[in-house]
């Protein structure tokens, strides 16, 4: 048995795994790199003919942050693996800077001439020059895949490339025409699509190490800046539509003015033309790419600018950012005036989000900027913006960003967000906004602050939230006084039900979260009789060991709870098996049940652990569970790599209460709102709606048993209270969401890209008859928060019509 209960012994029959995972989430071979991707592979280092003389593995990061490589590795197969073949080893360490490059050197051979510069880790592998596969994986244990189908199934893969005759590959084809004295490196967007052969291409070898540096020991040669304007202008570039008409050509003395400079991350510098052609679909702004390199301009400054033109993507399913990579540029003067920024409002920022494309591309769509925000921002791209007094609709994050509206009327809830009402109904305001001088980041807000005073910046797009603000002037945030809320304590007849997800909770994390995470029941909550919580990890978090128990996690937020003045929770939950309920790799993540024994009882009955499915079993005495806790249908597919829903049979004032704590398989790999597919594909959502499925027809089971059965289902079902997931969950009026209760301006959980919306959701059975709810606002609105949910809580009156 894998019962847990306050003061018991863990029982359980893990086995220890030994796989070295880190806790950096691993993408699979399938979703195309939005961070990491292998930039160059080489092998025929040392080979007769061949001038390098050491095989080679280039990485770099396309991603706008650091990505870390230690505990990853660089894995090399046999093009045409045998029986016997086995994946060989190069361990990493460090980072890889935003834009930078990673040189891993394998084997050397007894040709060549020239050394690679200096490697940012160093491996043995011999590596065959026409013919191979090279992965790059979370975590150092050798891959044991053969086919591009099994290796496509391991999730530890987060990057791949097979080149010559490859068996195992991304896409159609490996990439052709790797030979001694070619490799097969990726395009200067570094674009992934997952198709080798499309997104690599042969070439003289150019290795490049994290400082910049090339063969020979020195930098990237540098080639004299143009002179004089050519005939291209940054509005031919831009073109109408998303995609340059120049994609992929060379561009010589492109005239502008530097408006913006980004000196770390994915570094360069934005330009714009100071005489527009006129037409509003053309853009007049771009980015000027320089990779590892600090730019050496400043704002003001006339330049001409040479080089390739390029579209990067920076993520799976996003729009393109154009841009003018490997440039070459010359100053003329500084000093100049900027061009007048574009004043962003209610007004000039049209109603409708963005063209339909039946679900393609929108890439070839003409712009339209009057008629949709979307064409607007693309057509803006690049250039110079402007916005005054906007409501922060998006607390300030760790990244420090915050999300504004500059519409303050569209779809405001009660406390000064922006409700996500529909699908249909995007709100077309909405802008993510950061600073572009890092010793003046974006204060500190909440949502309903207001940023007041004029924001000007140039007009960005990024992987994450899409259309964004780099500010060169930021307004003062007024701080509005939002405050946590405080529910009402439950009356000695009421039995108050409650969900909090508590974001990934471990015995390791610090003493502050448990305290901050355990006021909010003891005090925000008001002490509920029982909480369903979602996000409890095993006792040592994201280690993978084979640990499964959560005992000391609970009993150090349960003291925390009694410390913070409320009552002291036993609790009740199933260990998964080990690595099998998603989450963090190691952290063996689950659902748990407090409950106030004081207030309410457990029936404990046996026979549940993480494997055998729970029933409803009509008895002469009513409907009860063939096992308290147990678990909804575990074998099915439905919950393959998620979470379980964990039943339970409560009793309250001598009557059962059937408890089912839920958490959903999550939004990933869904296509973003933003995004090239119009409308996106919500992929994630089949699972969804088959969880949903399940746990509506284990309802409908108990209530056959007993029409009159009290069923709380709760938790995190990350889903909207308007998708198709509530109706397969709600199917036959089995439970009735309680979120549709609230004003329209109350109805959410959790703020996402400056959207308020609702994946928490309360539902109870038709017999449990005016029931009190209340999401009780405490940490998605806030820059300071335990959690990036806020909880919810259902009182329901015993003799008030609650039970018949």
């Amino acid at each position: 048995m894998q019962i847990h209960r306050s003061g018991s012994v863990l029982l359980t029959g893990a086995v220890a795994v030994a796989l070295a995972v880190t806790a950096l989430p691993a993408a699979a071979q399938a979703a195309p790199s939005a961070t990491a991707v292998i930039s160059e592979v080489y092998g025929g280092g040392g080979n007769s003919g061949a001038t390098l003389t050491r095989d080679f593995v280039e990485l770099a990061n396309a991603g706008s942050a650091s990505f870390e490589v230690g505990g990853l590795s660089v894995q090399y197969l046999p093009g045409s693996p045998s029986a016997g073949s086995q994946w060989q080893v190069s361990e990493l360490s460090g980072s890889i800077a935003p834009g930078g490059r990673y040189l891993v050197a394998q084997a050397a051979g007894t040709g060549g001439t020239v050394a690679l510069p200096t490697a940012d880790a160093t491996g043995t592998v011999a590596m065959a020059a026409g013919s191979g596969t090279v992965a790059l994986v979370s975590g150092t244990a050798p891959l044991t895949c053969k086919s591009a189908a099994d290796c496509a199934a391991d999730t530890r893969i987060v990057d791949l490339v097979g080149y010559g005759s490859a068996v195992v590959r991304e896409g159609g084809g490996p990439v052709p025409g790797a030979s001694a004295t070619a490799s097969v490196a990726r395009a200067a967007s570094l674009a992934d699509t997952d198709d080798n052969a499309a997104d690599l291409a042969a070439g003289a070898p150019t290795p490049v190490n994290a400082k910049g540096e090339t063969s020979g020991g020195g930098q990237e040669p540098e080639e004299p800046g143009p002179t004089e304007p050519g005939d291209v202008r940054i509005h031919d570039i831009q073109g109408t539509t998303r995609v340059s008409p120049l994609d992929g050509k060379a561009v010589t003395g492109v005239p502008g003015v530097v408006t913006g400079v980004r000196a770390s991350g994915s570094r360069g510098f934005w330009i714009q033309d100071t005489a527009p052609d006129g037409d509003p679909r053309t853009g007049e702004g771009l980015f000027v790419y320089t990779g590892s390199t600090a730019p050496a301009v400043k704002a003001g400054d006339a330049v001409l600018v040479s080089g390739k033109v390029a579209e990067y993507y920076p993520g799976t399913g996003t729009q393109s950012l154009t841009q003018i990579t490997a440039p070459r540029f010359t100053v003329l003067s500084s000093g100049n005036a900027l061009p007048a920024p574009v004043v962003l409002d209610a007004r000039s920022v049209p109603g409708r989000y963005v063209p339909s494309a039946d679900g393609g591309a929108i890439d070839a769509l003409p712009l339209d900027p009057s008629r949709y925000a979307l064409d607007l921002y693309e057509a803006l791209e690049g250039s110079r913006v402007e916005f005054a007094d906007t409501r922060v609709t998006g607390a300030t994050t760790a990244y420090d960003e915050i999300w504004v509206t500059v519409k303050p009327r569209e779809n405001p809830t009660r406390r000064g967000g922006t409700l996500y009402a529909s699908y249909e109904d995007q709100n077309t305001g909405r802008l993510k906004v950061m600073s572009l001088d890092p010793a003046r980041p974006v204060p500190t807000a909440n949502v309903g602050d207001v940023l007041k005073g004029r924001t000007t910046g140039v007009l960005d797009y990024a992987s994450y939230g899409g259309y964004n603000v780099q500010a060169t002037e930021l307004g003062t945030v007024v701080d509005k006084k939002l405050r946590r809320e405080v529910t009402r304590k439950q009356k000695k007849d009421e039995l108050a039900v409650a969900t909090y997800n508590v974001e990934n909770l471990d015995a390791g994390d610090d003493q502050a979260k448990f305290d901050t995470l355990a006021e909010g029941v003891a005090v925000n909550l008001s002490s509920p009789d029982i909480v369903s919580l979602e996000e409890i990890q095993d006792d040592n978090g994201a280690v993978n060991d084979g640990t499964t128990g959560s005992e000391a996690t609970l009993k150090r937020f349960t003291d925390a709870i009694v410390a913070k003045g409320g009552p002291r929770y036993a609790w009740r939950y199933i260990a998964p098996e080990n690595n099998k309920d998603g989450g963090e790799p190691g952290g063996n993540i689950r659902n748990v049940f407090l409950f106030n024994p004081q207030r309410v009882s457990f029936t404990d009955r046996a026979g549940g652990d993480a494997t055998t499915p729970v029933r409803a079993v009509d008895t002469w005495k009513g409907v009860e569970l063939s096992a308290s806790p147990g678990r909804i249908n575990p074998a099915s597919p439905a919950w393959a790599d998620s979470r379980k829903p964990l039943v339970g049979e409560f009793v309250f004032r001598g009557k059962p209460v059937f408890v089912i704590g839920n958490h959903f398989a999550s939004k990933g790999g869904d296509q973003p709102l933003h995004g090239r597919y119009q409308e996106p594909t919500r992929s994630s959502e089949t699972k969804r709606i088959q969880q949903a499925a399940e746990v509506n027809t284990f309802v409908t089971a108990l209530l056959k048993a007993d029409r009159s059965a009290k069923v709380v289902a709760l938790g995190d079902f990350n889903d909207f209270e308007f998708s198709p997931t509530m109706k397969a969950l709600t199917k036959g009026r089995a439970l009735k969401p309680l979120i549709a209760t609230l004003p329209s301006s109350e109805r959410y959980s959790y703020v996402f890209d400056g959207n308020s919306q609702t994946l928490d959701h309360i539902l109870t059975s038709p017999g449990i008859r005016r029931p009190d709810y209340d999401v009780v606002h405490i940490n998605a609105e806030f820059a300071d928060q335990a959690s990036d949910h806020d909880p919810q809580v259902v009182r329901v009156k015993v003799g008030g019509g609650f039970w018949h």
